[in-house]
C-alpha cells in the first residue's frame, strides 16, 4: 500500500467541492473533515488560504462575505470546511438567524467533521461569538484548535502574554479539548504547528501509531 502523501502536500493540492446554505445541502457526510471558524475579520480566510497554500477562501476587506458553508477536497475522504464568519454588525439579523440555525446542525449533528479550527484576532479574543462556538464544539464533544491571529501586530512579549492568558482561561472553563497557538498569515507563523494537529485530527490512525517522545 504506497505511503499517504504528507498533509502539507495535501493541503496543496485542495480543490473546491460545493458550496451550502443548508446542512441538507452538505457533501454526503462520510470521511473526516476539519472546520474552520471565526469572527468576521479575524483572519479566517486568510489562515485557511496561508495553511493550503492556495487561494480556497475568499479574502475580503468587507467582513461578512463568506455566507455558505465551503467545502474543500484534500483526498477521497478528507475535506477543510469555511464556515460563515459571524458576529458582523452589519449582517442583516435574519441571515444571523439562519446562521445560527445551521452552523448549530453542523456542528452538533456532522459525523464526519474531527475537529474546529478556532480563528481569533489576538488583540480581540474570547469574544462572546467565540465562547459560543466553543460551547458549541464542547457539547458536540468536539476538539477546538485556536489560531490567535494577526500575532504579526504584536510585539513577541507581548504575543506571548496574550497567548498564556487565553491558554488559561481556555483550560479554566473549556478543559483540555481546546488548544491555543500563535499564528501570522503574512509572516507565516506557526504554519507547522497548525499542520500537526491538522494531521492528528484527519489522520488519526496514523498519529496513534507514532512513537511517544522519549523522556
Amino acid at each position: 500500500m504506497p505511503p499517504v502523501m504528507p498533509l502539507a502536500i495535501l493541503c496543496q493540492t485542495a480543490s473546491f467541492i460545493k458550496s451550502a446554505s443548508k446542512v441538507d445541502q452538505c457533501p454526503e457526510d462520510i470521511g473526516l473533515e476539519v472546520a474552520f471558524a471565526g469572527r468576521s475579520n479575524a483572519g479566517k480566510s486568510s489562515a485557511l488560504n496561508t495553511l493550503t497554500h492556495a487561494r480556497l477562501a475568499r479574502t475580503s476587506k468587507t467582513p461578512g462575505r463568506t455566507q455558505l458553508i465551503n467545502f474543500f477536497a484534500l483526498d477521497e475522504h478528507r475535506r477543510l470546511v469555511d464556515l460563515p464568519g459571524y458576529g458582523y454588525a452589519k449582517v442583516p439579523l435574519e441571515l444571523k438567524e439562519h446562521w445560527k440555525q445551521h452552523l448549530d446542525a453542523y456542528l452538533t449533528g456532522r459525523q464526519s467533521l474531527a475537529g474546529v479550527v478556532l480563528v481569533m484576532d489576538i488583540r480581540h479574543p474570547l469574544s462572546p461569538f467565540d465562547c459560543m462556538m466553543l460551547d458549541w464544539a464542547n457539547t458536540a464533544g468536539l476538539p477546538v484548535h485556536i489560531l490567535l491571529s494577526k500575532a504579526d501586530k504584536l510585539s513577541f512579549g507581548a504575543a506571548k502574554g496574550e497567548l498564556l492568558k487565553v491558554q488559561n482561561r481556555v483550560r479554566r472553563e473549556f478543559g483540555n479539548r481546546a488548544t491555543v497557538q500563535l499564528f501570522s498569515s503574512p509572516k507565516r507563523m506557526g504554519v507547522e504547528e497548525a499542520h500537526g494537529v491538522l494531521q492528528q485530527w484527519l489522520f488519526p490512525e496514523e498519529s496513534a501509531e507514532e512513537p511517544a517522545p522519549q523522556e
